[in-house]
């Protein structure tokens, strides 16, 4: 029986949300399945993925392939990185505290990778609404001049003309 690691979909129109499952290749995409390995959030920046690692590695080292999505996603968990470091494991090319190792910085490396992307995110939207903030006292700003430059009566310019004329003739005499 050929099995593949596939996402099952759930959730309303516009709002997808996923089971990670392992099911029968000739099973629909919905339908029945085997094992349930985890959850894929797509609505959430980064998205969220909760999977069981360990029962993944076992599916994947068992023969189950991964539809293309679902090998992004273990990719990005690390799980065929995983595999391919017990591959190596099994040849002799590494021991087993050097796969640990390896894998361990490569982990390490991820969640800053991730870490940085939300502090990213975090600030960029602090900026955003600081940015807002500032453009709303300038608007502000600039309606209470219009209101005070509309309410304010318009100075008279003829009389104080007509003082200079009347100046300028005095002294003409």
């Amino acid at each position: 029986m050929a099995t593949k690691i596939r996402l099952q979909r759930h959730g309303k129109k516009g709002k997808p949300f996923y089971y990670i499952v392992v099911a029968d290749a000739r099973a629909p995409r919905d339908g029945r399945f085997i094992e349930r390995l985890g959850s894929y959030n797509p609505n959430t920046n980064p998205a969220t993925i909760d999977i069981n690692f360990e029962k993944t590695l076992d599916w994947v080292n068992d023969g189950a392939q991964p539809t293309d999505t679902c090998r992004a996603i273990l990719s990005y968990k690390g799980v065929l990185y995983k595999k391919h470091l017990q591959g190596g494991l099994k040849k002799g090319a590494l021991t087993e505290e050097q796969v640990e190792t390896k894998f361990q910085e490569w982990l390490d490396q991820k969640d800053g990778k991730i870490t940085g992307k939300k502090t990213g995110l975090v600030s960029a939207k602090d900026e955003a609404r600081k940015a807002a903030l500032v453009a709303e006292a300038a608007k502000k700003e600039a309606r209470a001049a219009a209101i005070v430059a509309k309410n304010t009566p318009p100075v008279v310019e003829a009389p104080a003309a007509e003082e200079e004329a009347a100046a300028e003739g005095e002294a003409a005499e």
